[in-house]
């Protein structure tokens, strides 16, 4: 009988007491048929995938890759005086020191820009104005609808590149003295990061890109014409996406940036399997947006399959082209390091290869 207002005792645990033996097997059951291959296709779009149960999204870089990460702020230097400008000189007339011309003086100007010494020689009012020496902003856009978790065998996602580049390049900005955003999109843009160029605006950029998990359907047209009423200051606009969408609403979204004079970078990151089906028989294609699916046998249907998606990369990089628009491809069996690499050293931008 145990004391009013105690705790039984506790009893320890028998020290060596042998396990119950292990059930028998299930006799007269066979054992379960593997289904075929599950490949990831858009019936709308012809690209091919495997599905994957969802994990938790990884640390973006390995300690080999932060090491070798370090290296790329050598290009700095050249990307100032190149596309990745850090110092543009704005056409906005400000009150810095560079000198930029002379406008005849009209009533509502400010008079405290009045150069007295011009004045003296011509008996004309000018006024100095100057142009301002302003920091570059690069918004980074990043697709994070479903085609984008797509992984071929033994390769990092589509996304998952995309995150790395999306990283460095904010990495080299804010290292620069500049400054970056981040926008990510669906069907809408689902989290926006407006400038910021200090270390601790880098690390929440980071640590976004690392918590998110691709899904959704694309609404790329739609999360464009938002982001240019997010984006204030104009600078360089950088997609990270597969382009898996129609792209006459794209341009037409992309015009409002192109009439604010805004630079724009289409980066179409793309997995090996979507250029050219894998070796197999049969195969569901399952389109990791909608979840519809449909069997095929990739033999029969690769010849289509290939040409189809050669010309949708060259419409995208012709119509890119026609606007004065850069654009190139990334694939996920390449290291995304190479490409920033390549990229920033002005080695050509990557051509698609089938």
């Amino acid at each position: 009988m145990t004391n009013p207002g105690k705790l039984p005792p506790v009893i320890p645990p028998v020290i060596g007491s042998p396990r119950p033996p292990p059930l028998p097997p299930v006799v007269g059951r066979a054992a379960p048929r593997p289904s075929p291959p599950v490949i990831k296709a858009s019936i709308k779009e012809p690209i091919a995938r495997q599905t994957r149960k969802a994990k938790s999204p990884p640390a973006l870089f390995t300690p080999e890759e932060l090491e070798r990460f370090k290296n790329l702020l050598v290009f700095a230097r050249m990307v100032v005086e190149g596309y990745f400008s850090g110092k543009h000189k704005s056409p906005f007339h400000g009150s810095s020191a560079e000198f930029s011309e002379y406008k005849e003086y009209t009533a509502g100007d400010d008079p405290g820009n009045l150069d007295w010494r011009v004045y003296g020689r011509t008996r004309r009012l000018y006024l100095r104005q100057y142009e301002a020496e302003t920091d570059m902003v690069v918004y980074l856009m990043l697709d994070t609808s479903g085609s984008m978790s797509y992984a071929g065998t033994g390769r990092q996602s589509k996304y998952l590149l995309a995150a790395k580049v999306a990283a460095a390049l904010a990495y080299l900005m804010i290292h620069q003295g500049d400054k970056a955003a981040l926008a990510t999109f669906a069907e809408k843009v689902t989290q926006f990061q407006p400038p910021g160029g200090t270390r601790k605006h880098l690390h929440n950029l980071v640590s976004e890109l690392e918590k998110v998990q691709p899904k959704l359907s694309t609404g790329m047209a739609a999360a464009v014409e938002e982001c240019a009423n997010l984006f204030r200051q104009r600078g360089l606009v950088v997609i990270l996406s597969d382009f898996f969408t129609a792209y006459e609403p794209l341009f037409d979204a992309l015009g409002h940036f192109m009439h604010r004079r805004f630079e724009i970078l289409l980066l179409q990151v793309l997995d090996p399997d979507e250029l050219n089906l894998p070796a197999m028989n049969v195969a569901r294609f399952v389109d990791l947006e909608s979840g519809e699916e449909v069997r095929a046998e990739p033999e029969e249907i690769r010849a289509a399959f290939r040409a189809t998606m050669r010309e949708r990369v060259e419409a995208l990089a012709f119509q890119a082209r026609q606007r004065r628009i850069r654009h190139a491809v990334i694939h996920t069996d390449r290291p995304y390091l190479e490409a920033i690499e390549a990229y920033l050293g002005f080695r050509g931008q990557q051509d698609f290869k089938a």
